[in-house]
């Protein structure tokens, strides 16, 4: 996996002329952006693809329908599978306000989109960029649902951690799990809420669609996707997809 570095600034550490500026890039090879920060806030979505911003213990998953707003000087790091093409819009802090204090998964909507996209044509008037760029920051909202998964950090759960993280089709249940490490199911339990205000099977099931999601936003087919979550069927996989995202697994095909 090829490593790029950028630079970590505070937030308004240099001052931009701009209300809001894009860009955008398609990554030619799996690529890990090390961590990083801006000194704008960025709205950051894919056109194609799907790809996974980290902060902290929490790690989002963003689609072309679910981006994610990143406060100015928030440090963060990101995974990009090859094919992934994605677009960022930084807004400058004395121009834009606050979306929210912290990071938070902004819907996509097709008149968002439409705005952003009007704004990369360089022939736009003064007169009516201003009008779009109040019209982009209009429309800016949280999403009803995000893909979103907190990382428990504590030593009990460790092992299951990285064992679904390194297989999301891991069978093994609470009681599986509990008598392996050595505890109590009410401890495990107990550990699981605490860190992350999910149950352990509910925990797994956001696990396996935030990975289901990277796979469908790059074409893999939807009865291989559900066969590598360690679904017996793609309508199990298809219910337990809508339980953890509020959506069905087709909202992020590619294509």
């Amino acid at each position: 996996m090829e490593s790029r570095s950028l630079p970590v600034y505070a937030a308004g550490e240099i001052d931009v002329p701009f209300v809001i500026a894009g860009m955008d890039e398609l990554i030619g090879s799996d690529t890990r952006f090390e961590p990083h920060s801006h000194p704008t806030h960025e709205l950051l979505w894919n056109e194609r693809g799907a790809s996974s911003a980290t902060i902290g213990s929490q790690t989002w998953t963003i689609t072309p329908t679910i981006g994610l707003w990143i406060p100015a000087g928030l440090l963060h790091w990101g995974i990009m599978p090859t094919g992934t093409w994605y677009r960022t819009a930084h807004f400058g802090i004395d121009h834009a306000p606050l979306l929210s204090d912290g990071p938070v998964a902004v819907e996509m909507t097709s008149l968002l989109r439409l705005l952003l996209d009007r704004l990369t044509d360089e022939s736009l008037g003064t007169a009516s960029r201003s009008l779009t760029e109040k019209m982009v920051i209009d429309v800016l909202a949280p999403a009803a649902h995000e893909l979103l998964v907190q990382v428990p950090t504590s030593p009990v759960l460790r092992p299951i951690v990285e064992a679904v993280g390194a297989d999301p089709s891991d069978p093994r249940t609470l009681s599986d799990w509990a008598e392996e490490l050595g505890v109590s199911r009410r401890t495990v339990t107990r550990a699981f809420r605490a860190e992350t205000g999910l149950s352990f099977g509910r925990w797994v099931a956001a696990v396996r669609a935030q990975r289901a999601v990277m796979l469908l936003g790059h074409g893999v087919e939807l009865g291989e996707v559900a066969e590598q979550m360690g679904y017996r069927s793609v309508s199990a996989f298809g219910a337990a997809f809508r339980r953890a995202t509020g959506a069905t697994p087709a909202t992020f095909r590619a294509g």
